[in-house]
């Protein structure tokens, strides 16, 4: 998997990935125009949406509507090292859900491959690569 990440203008920093670009800016407070979630919100928001996609599959699969659940995620922040240390997410149900899958559910939703890269991280390799600027000459349209 390769993405283009990109610098518009700004704060802002795109992704262009398989025919989409995720757009991204940072917050007034941080120097951005808060024209788009910051990039950590897309990460926190990776977690909740595919724990939810788990859900969402699971109870397709069953034949059991979806419209009226729902998940709420929270994070509980470490101030001292200004990090999280608690994502938590509640899937909220109707009445009448049938009980027998409510266990089923949270392992379902444990499933998420997000969950599962942030408790084995990968590592991570970052290099710097020069590249030749093209004259107007070398390029369409140029020269």
């Amino acid at each position: 998997m390769e993405m283009l990440i990109s610098f518009p203008g700004g704060k802002r920093v795109d992704a262009q990935y398989s025919g989409f670009s995720i757009r991204t800016d940072q917050p007034v407070q941080n120097g951005g125009e808060g024209s788009a979630p910051a990039p950590f919100d897309l990460f926190l928001a990776s977690i909740g949406t595919c724990a939810g996609i788990y859900v969402v599959s699971f109870c397709q699969h069953r034949h059991i509507p979806t419209e009226n659940i729902f998940l709420i995620q929270k994070t509980e922040e470490n101030a001292a090292m200004n990090m999280i240390e608690k994502i938590t997410i509640e899937i909220n149900v109707p009445a009448d859900f049938p009980p027998k899958y409510k266990n089923a559910l949270v392992r379902s939703a444990e499933l998420c491959s997000v969950k599962k890269h942030v408790m084995q991280p990968p590592k991570f390799s970052i290099t710097v690569n020069e590249q030749s600027v093209p004259d107007d000459s070398s390029h369409p349209g140029g020269g």
